[in-house]
């Protein structure tokens, strides 16, 4: 099953599919009701994606949720292990779209795909938008997993940026990498050894992912003969990450890992800092 599904497969549409709808924001809500497909379920990223972080410096601001709390969501949303769930979001997956994506794999969920696009595409394709509150039905309960798979903690990060065989990726905008501006960490800066491709660059004009082809050459360019099982994914809370993750997978790259904490837990952490001047 490719990652990405288009506005336009039938497959959408299905009856079967478990449709969800992932917003941020303090006005989460209040943008899925002025409008989102229908039968979408409404899930929040810092409700539903992540649980509270009680100190960002060990796990990040967005930690994952509890596997038991993880699994429980999942039985509320009516997802069984044989589901098949298509996520969407209001920002080109860069906001919960992706993070849903990876974490249902994480978990081992492989039914799960992401709308190209996102809602942006369901509008330049006239798709009529509902403003109900759409109530799922709660299934049986989702099994709780074992463990998220494919993840990195900071001592595995800090060995691999020092390693020539392996590589640490960092996926937020270049001023923010080069520590000329941080919004929403206490320090500025990257982390020492990782290099910087920008998420955004996953994206065409439109919006929607490049091609595979295109995904895969840009990929190529940057870890060269690095193996993706030794390449590590971060941002600055482990949630724009998983847009980058979701690109390599549709490039067919599926063993990167995420470091989940990301600049946000390293940065408060007493580890190394750099910046384009040190």
């Amino acid at each position: 099953m490719s990652p990405l599904i288009e506005i336009t497969d039938g497959g959408l549409y299905d009856p079967e599919v478990i449709l969800i709808d992932v917003r941020a924001g303090a006005d989460a809500h209040q943008r899925y009701l002025a409008g989102h497909l229908p039968h979408a379920i409404f899930a929040t990223l810092d409700d539903d994606l992540a649980s509270k972080p009680t100190d960002p410096a060990y796990g990040g601001r967005h930690p994952l949720p509890a596997l038991e709390d993880f699994a429980a969501t999942l039985t509320r949303w009516g997802v069984t292990p044989h589901s098949h769930v298509i996520v969407y979001d209001d920002k080109f997956a860069a906001m919960g779209g992706a993070r849903l994506w990876w974490m249902l794999r994480a978990i081992g969920h492989k039914n799960v795909q992401v709308l190209n696009g996102g809602l942006k595409a369901a509008i330049d394709a006239g798709i009529e938008l509902s403003t109900d509150d759409y109530q799922p039905k709660p299934t049986a309960g989702y099994p709780v997993p074992a463990e998220y798979k494919g993840m990195a903690d900071i001592k595995e990060v800090a060995n691999a940026a020092e390693s020539v065989a392996r590589m640490v990726i960092d996926v937020r905008e270049n001023a923010r990498y080069l520590g000329r501006i941080e919004p929403l960490d206490l320090v500025a800066g990257h982390i020492p050894g990782a290099i910087n491709l920008f998420y955004a660059k996953n994206l065409g004009e439109d919006g929607k992912y490049l091609s595979p082809e295109e995904l895969a050459e840009l990929y190529q360019d940057t870890i060269g003969d690095i193996k993706p099982e030794d390449v590590i994914v971060h941002c600055g809370s482990g949630v724009t990450a998983c847009h980058t993750l979701l690109g390599m997978a549709s490039a067919d790259i599926t063993e990167p890992k995420l470091y989940v904490g990301s600049w946000s837990e390293w940065s408060r952490r007493g580890m190394p800092i750099a910046t384009e001047n040190k």
